[in-house]
């Protein structure tokens, strides 16, 4: 399997430069933007991102409201949470809505770069189901 495209969306500047850095010293196809709108703007001109590893905290549009409008308008992108100020009833919402994980800062580069795989993993998954039901569908009108 092919690695990830990531975005990191973030408003902390430092902090994106940095797993930026950290991320692309593993080889690793990794885009940023510094807020939710950035982020959907990006998602909607590249199709090759596979997961968003979003901060929950941001100024204007938050990482809830964000991820909202990811799962409307890209939903087989993964969503990852990140967040320097966790609380247990935003990582239920933000599970609630889709997200396919909860991470705190600063996170274990080990555990993100797993929980990235398996969330690129489900994303490949869901694409192949699609892929599947459409050749069927195809199959079942020309009568094969």
């Amino acid at each position: 399997m092919t690695s990830a495209v990531i975005l990191l969306v973030d408003d902390e500047v430092p902090f994106v430069e940095a797993m930026m850095r950290r991320l692309k010293k593993r080889n690793l196809n990794v885009q940023a933007a510094f807020s939710g709108h950035e982020g959907l703007d990006r998602l909607a001109k590249d199709n090759d991102i596979d997961v968003v590893v979003l901060d929950v905290k941001m100024p204007g549009m938050d990482g809830i409201e964000t991820l909202r409008e990811i799962k409307k308008k890209f939903p087989l992108v993964e969503v990852i949470m990140l967040t320097g100020h966790a609380t247990v009833e935003t990582a239920i919402e933000g599970m609630k809505l889709g997200a396919f994980d909860y991470l705190m800062k600063p996170c274990d580069m080990d555990e993100l770069l797993g929980k990235v795989a398996e969330a690129k993993a489900k994303k490949s998954r869901h694409e192949q189901k699609i892929v599947e039901a459409r050749v069927k569908e195809i199959a079942l009108r020309r009568g094969d």
